[in-house]
C-alpha cells in the first residue's frame, strides 16, 4: 500500500494531457471522454492523500508530488477553457477576453510560486504542509472546470431532440452567458486570496 498514493498521482499527472486533449477535440466522444478522465483524475486528489493518511504511508515525496500534478491538472485546464466553444463566449462576454485570461494568470502565478517556494523549502529540509484553504481552494478550482466541462459534454445533445435537446440549448446558453466569466474571476479571487494569507503565515505553511 505504500506505493499507491504516489502511483495515483503520477497517474493525475500522465493523465492531465490526454483529457484535456480529449476535450479540446470538440467532438461528442472526445470531450466526453474527456470530462469524465478529468473527474476521475480529481478524484485521485482526494484518494491519495485519503490511503497516505489511512495507512500511514506519506512521504515527502508524496507531500511534493501531490500538489505538483493538482496544478499540472488544474492549470492546464484553465489555459484549455478559453479555446472552447461556446465557453469561450461566455468568457469573452464582458469586455472581450482580457478579464478571462487575467484571472488565469492570476491563478497560475499564484500557484506557480506556491510550488517555488515549496521546492526551496524541501531544500531546506522543511516540507510544507498543505492546509485546509489550500484543500478548499483546490476544491473550488475543480468545481469551475468540472461544471465547465461537463456542461461542454451536454451541449452536444442539442442535436437530440425533446427533453434532451432542450437541455443542451440550455448549457449551451449557460456557457455563453456572462456566468462562467463571474464564476471564474470569483475562482481567481479566491485563489489570490489564499496565496496572501500563504505569505503573511509566520510558520510558512503552505495554504
Amino acid at each position: 500500500m505504500k506505493h499507491v498514493p504516489n502511483a495515483l498521482t503520477v497517474g493525475r499527472i500522465l493523465v492531465a494531457p490526454v483529457c484535456l486533449y480529449l476535450l479540446w477535440t470538440g467532438t461528442l466522444g472526445g470531450q466526453v471522454a474527456g470530462a469524465a478522465l478529468f473527474i476521475v483524475a480529481a478524484i485521485t486528489d482526494w484518494l491519495d492523500g485519503h490511503f497516505a493518511r489511512r495507512y500511514g504511508v506519506g512521504s515527502r515525496l508524496g507531500q511534493f508530488l501531490d500538489p505538483l500534478a493538482d496544478k499540472v491538472l488544474v492549470l492546464g485546464g484553465f489555459f484549455l477553457v478559453p479555446f472552447l466553444d461556446p465557453l469561450d463566449q461566455g468568457l469573452a462576454s464582458l469586455g472581450g477576453a482580457w478579464p478571462a485570461w487575467l484571472a488565469i494568470a492570476a491563478i497560475a502565478v499564484r500557484d506557480l510560486a506556491v510550488t517555488v517556494l515549496r521546492v526551496v523549502y524541501e531544500r531546506r529540509g522543511r516540507p510544507l504542509q498543505t492546509s485546509s484553504a489550500a484543500k478548499w481552494k483546490t476544491a473550488w478550482q475543480l468545481t469551475f472546470l468540472i461544471t465547465a466541462f461537463v456542461f461542454l459534454a451536454g451541449t452536444h445533445m442539442q442535436a437530440l431532440g425533446g427533453a434532451l435537446g432542450a437541455l443542451g440549448r440550455f448549457l449551451s446558453a449557460a456557457l455563453a452567458s456572462p456566468a462562467p466569466l463571474v464564476f471564474l474571476l470569483a475562482t481567481a479571487a479566491v485563489t489570490v486570496y489564499t496565496g496572501v494569507l500563504y505569505f503573511r503565515s509566520s510558520s510558512a505553511t503552505a495554504v
